[in-house]
C-alpha cells in the first residue's frame, strides 16, 4: 500500500508539473504573439519619401534652452518636402516641456517673389502651452493650400520679443498635390493626421500610441516618439 502511495504521489505531482510547464508555455506562446502582433500594428502606418535623396527642407528640432530650461521643439515634418491630399490640412509640433513664453505659428508660400503674398498665417498661441504634440487646423484660420505650390511653416518659441534673434525655431516643408498627381507616397499630413485622431479620439489605446511612435522614427524625430512611447507605460 505505501509502495503503491508514493507512485500516485509520484504520478501526481508529475502531471502537475507537466501541466504547469504546458500553461508556461503557452502564456509564452500567447506573449509572442501579442508582441508580434503589436510590432505589426506599429508597422499599420508606413511613410515612403516621395523623391529618395531630396533636399532637406526641415530645420531645428534640437535642443536649446531659454533662461535655465532646456527642451526641444519639432514640427512632426519629414526631412524633405512632405505631401497633403487636402486644401486645409493640419500640421502638428512637439515640445519636450512646458512652455511659458508665446509660441508664433507662421505659414508662407514658396512663389517666386512677383507672385508672393504676405505669410499665409501669422498667429501668436499664449502661454501655458503644454508639454507634447499640438495640432494646429488650418481650415480654423481659413487657410487654403493652393495645388501644386509649396509652402514652408514655421514653429517659433517666442523668448524675448525685443530680441528676435533668439527665437527658438523648427520648420518644415508641406505640398498639395493636384487632383492629377495623386500618389500614395509622401503624403506624410494625412498619414499622421489621421493617426493623431485616432489617438485624440482613443488615447488610453497603446497600440496607436506605438504606431504613430514608429511613424515618428521612420522620419529621425526620435523625442517626439519617446513621448508618445512614455505615455503608454
Amino acid at each position: 500500500m505505501k509502495t503503491s502511495l508514493t507512485v500516485l504521489i509520484v504520478t501526481a505531482s508529475s502531471v502537475l508539473a507537466l501541466a504547469a510547464h504546458a500553461a508556461d508555455a503557452d502564456r509564452l506562446v500567447v506573449a509572442q504573439a501579442d508582441a508580434e502582433k503589436t510590432a505589426s500594428e506599429a508597422a499599420t502606418f508606413s511613410y515612403k519619401p516621395p523623391l529618395r535623396g531630396a533636399p532637406a527642407t526641415r530645420v531645428g528640432g534640437g535642443t536649446r534652452s531659454i533662461g535655465s530650461r532646456s527642451f526641444t521643439v519639432s514640427v512632426l515634418a519629414p526631412s524633405e518636402t512632405g505631401f497633403t491630399t487636402r486644401d486645409t490640412p493640419t500640421i502638428y509640433w512637439y515640445v519636450s516641456e512646458p512652455v511659458n513664453s508665446p509660441v508664433e505659428v507662421t505659414l508662407t508660400t514658396t512663389e517666386p517673389l512677383k507672385d508672393a503674398t504676405p505669410p499665409a498665417l501669422e498667429i501668436t498661441l499664449q502661454p501655458p502651452i503644454s508639454k507634447g504634440v499640438h495640432a494646429l487646423r488650418l481650415a480654423d484660420h481659413g487657410v487654403v493650400l493652393k495645388p501644386g505650390v509649396e509652402y514652408q511653416w514655421f514653429v517659433a518659441v517666442v523668448g524675448n520679443p525685443a530680441q528676435r534673434s533668439s527665437d527658438i525655431i523648427a520648420g518644415g516643408a508641406i505640398k498639395r498635390l493636384a487632383e492629377a498627381d495623386y500618389a500614395k507616397d509622401g503624403l506624410w499630413y494625412d498619414t499622421i493626421d489621421q493617426l493623431s485622431q485616432r489617438i485624440s479620439a482613443s488615447p488610453a489605446d497603446p497600440r496607436l500610441r506605438q504606431q504613430r511612435a514608429a511613424l515618428l522614427d521612420q522620419v529621425g524625430l526620435r523625442e517626439a516618439a519617446a513621448f508618445d512611447r512614455d505615455a503608454i507605460r
